[in-house]
C-alpha cells in the first residue's frame, strides 16, 4: 500500500499541489501551551460515518469523546452533528460570523475552508504539535494536501478516491459481462448501460436503468467522466477556464445524454439527491440502477449496512485512452484559538482521534485508505478484494484545482451542469455561461 500511495503523491505533484519538506520542528516562536492545564469545552463538528447496530452513525466519535473526557478531567468535548451535504455551507456561515468550531473534518483544497482562510489566520498551523517522527508516519501526499507555505494546517485522517460500483446481480439478470479487470472504453460502457436498462415485469415501463449519478456543488462522482477526453476545469496554472474545450463539452454532453437521448438513466440522473441516488443502487428493496460512481466509503457500505454483490471498476476511457479519477485527502483542521493551553488541548484531541489504530478502524468500517503508513501496514484490506482493487486506482488520481476561489468556481460550474442534465441547456451553452462567471473569479 505504501508503494501505491507513493505513486499517488507523484500524481498530486504534477497537478499543482505544492510540495513541502517539513522540518522536524516548526520553528515558530508562538507559545505552545500545555494541554494538561486546560479545563473547559472543545467543540468538534463531524458528519455521519458508519452505523452501529442501532443505526447511529455518530457512535464512533461519541465513543472517542467519552474515552477522552474520562482520561482528561475537566475537559468537555461537544459534538455537533452536521450532515456532510451541509458541512461546507454551515462552515462558510460560521467563518463569516467568526463562530467557528474548534475542530472540523475538512481539507484546505479551496472548498469551505481555503488557502485564503489560512492567510487570514482562520486556520491554525499544527507543526508545533507533531514532531519529525510523527510526520514521517503519514504518506507524503497526505501531508502535502494539508501543507501551505511550508506549514502544516491539518492532521490527515484518510485518503479517498472515486470508482465505479457495479451490481453484479443486475449484470447477471441482464446477461451482461462485467468489464475484464474493471477496465473499459466509453463505448463499451455505453453498450453495457443499454443492455442493463430493461423492463423487468413486462408492464411496458423501464424498471432498471444502467447508470445514474448526481450533480451538486462540492461533489465530484460525475467529474471523471468529464475528464475522459482530456478536459479539465482550469488550465495548469489556474488562470483560464477550460471546461469549454471541445473535449470537455463532448464528455459532459455524453453523460447528460444517458438520460436525455439514450434513456438509459432515470429522471433523477443529474439531480441533487445524494441519498436517493445511493439507495437506488444499494437498497435491496430498490436496486433499480446497475452502475453508479462513488467515493470509497460506499464500498464499505455495500459490504456492511447495504450488502450487495458488486464489483469495483475504473471509469471508462475516452479519447484520453487512460482512466482518471478524482481523489482527495480527509482529516481534521483546527480553527483559530486565542488561548495557548486550549490550542494544545485541541491539538491533543485531534491526535487522539487520528492514531494508526483509529485509522485502521476507519479503513475497515468506513471504506477509506489510511493516511498513516503504520495503519496501512496493519493490512486492513487483507480480506477485502474490492478495496484492494480501488486502492490500485490511486495512481489515476487527478486532484481538483487548488484555487483560493475554488468554492465559488465550483458552484458556478455545477449550477450550469445541473441545467445540462435537466435538458435546459446544451453543454456548449452551459459552459459558455460558466466561463463568464468563472472568468470574473479568476481575475
Amino acid at each position: 500500500m505504501k508503494k501505491v500511495f507513493k505513486k499517488s503523491a507523484l500524481a498530486l505533484a504534477t497537478l499543482g499541489i505544492a510540495a513541502a519538506v517539513l522540518a522536524a520542528c516548526s520553528g515558530d516562536s508562538e507559545e505552545v501551551g500545555n494541554a494538561e492545564e486546560f479545563k473547559g469545552k472543545i467543540t468538534i463538528w463531524d458528519g455521519p460515518r458508519w452505523p452501529d447496530k442501532d443505526d447511529n452513525k455518530f457512535h464512533w466519535m461519541e465513543a472517542k469523546i467519552k474515552e477522552y473526557e474520562e482520561a482528561n478531567e475537566g475537559v468537555e468535548v461537544e459534538l455537533v452533528q452536521v450532515p456532510w451535504a451541509e458541512m461546507g455551507d454551515k462552515l462558510g456561515v460560521a467563518i463569516a460570523g467568526k463562530s467557528w468550531p474548534d475542530i472540523a473534518p475538512v481539507d484546505i483544497s479551496g472548498s469551505a475552508v481555503s488557502i485564503e482562510h489560512i492567510e487570514q489566520g482562520v486556520v491554525e498551523p499544527l507543526d508545533a504539535f507533531l514532531d519529525k517522527d510523527e510526520k514521517a508516519d503519514f504518506y507524503e501526499n497526505a501531508l502535502e494536501a494539508y501543507t501551505y507555505d511550508d506549514k502544516l494546517y491539518g492532521i490527515p485522517n484518510s485518503i479517498t478516491l472515486h470508482s465505479m460500483l457495479l451490481n453484479l446481480d443486475l449484470f447477471e439478470e441482464a446477461g451482461v459481462t462485467p468489464p475484464e479487470n474493471g477496465k473499459w472504453t466509453y463505448d463499451e460502457f455505453l453498450d453495457a448501460t443499454k443492455k442493463l436498462t430493461f423492463d423487468r415485469d413486462g408492464d411496458g415501463k423501464t424498471d432498471v436503468y444502467g447508470f445514474s449519478t448526481y450533480i451538486m456543488p462540492g461533489y465530484y462522482e460525475a467529474w471523471p467522466f468529464f475528464y475522459k477526453n482530456g478536459g479539465s476545469p482550469l488550465n495548469e496554472d489556474m488562470t483560464e477556464f477550460t471546461f469549454d474545450s471541445p473535449e470537455a463539452i463532448q464528455a459532459i454532453q455524453d453523460l447528460a445524454d444517458l438520460k436525455l437521448t439514450e434513456k438509459v438513466a432515470p429522471e433523477t440522473h443529474g439531480g441533487a439527491d445524494v441519498g436517493g441516488t445511493f439507495q437506488a443502487w444499494a437498497n435491496e428493496e430498490q436496486r433499480t440502477v446497475a452502475m453508479q460512481p462513488w467515493a470509497t466509503w460506499a464500498i464499505g457500505a455495500a459490504q456492511g449496512a447495504y450488502p450487495t454483490n458488486f464489483a469495483v471498476a475504473e471509469y471508462p476511457t475516452g479519447e484520453n485512452e487512460s482512466s482518471s479519477t478524482i481523489g482527495g485527502v480527509g482529516g481534521w483542521i483546527m480553527f483559530h484559538q486565542e488561548e495557548a493551553n486550549k490550542k494544545a488541548a485541541v491539538a491533543d484531541f485531534m491526535k487522539f482521534v487520528s492514531t494508526a489504530e483509529e485509522q485502521y478502524n476507519m479503513a475497515q468500517n468506513y471504506g477509506i485508505f489510511p493516511a498513516r503508513i503504520s495503519a496501512s501496514e496493519m493490512d486492513p484490506f487483507k480480506d477485502n478484494p474490492e478495496m484492494t482493487r480501488a486502492m490500485e486506482m490511486s495512481d489515476q488520481v487527478v486532484m481538483l484545482p487548488r484555487h483560493p476561489e475554488w468554492k465559488k468556481i465550483d458552484e458556478a460550474i455545477q449550477a450550469q451542469l445541473q441545467l445540462v442534465f435537466n435538458g435546459e441547456k446544451t453543454a456548449e451553452d452551459a459552459m459558455a455561461d460558466a466561463k463568464k462567471a468563472v472568468d470574473e473569479l479568476l481575475k
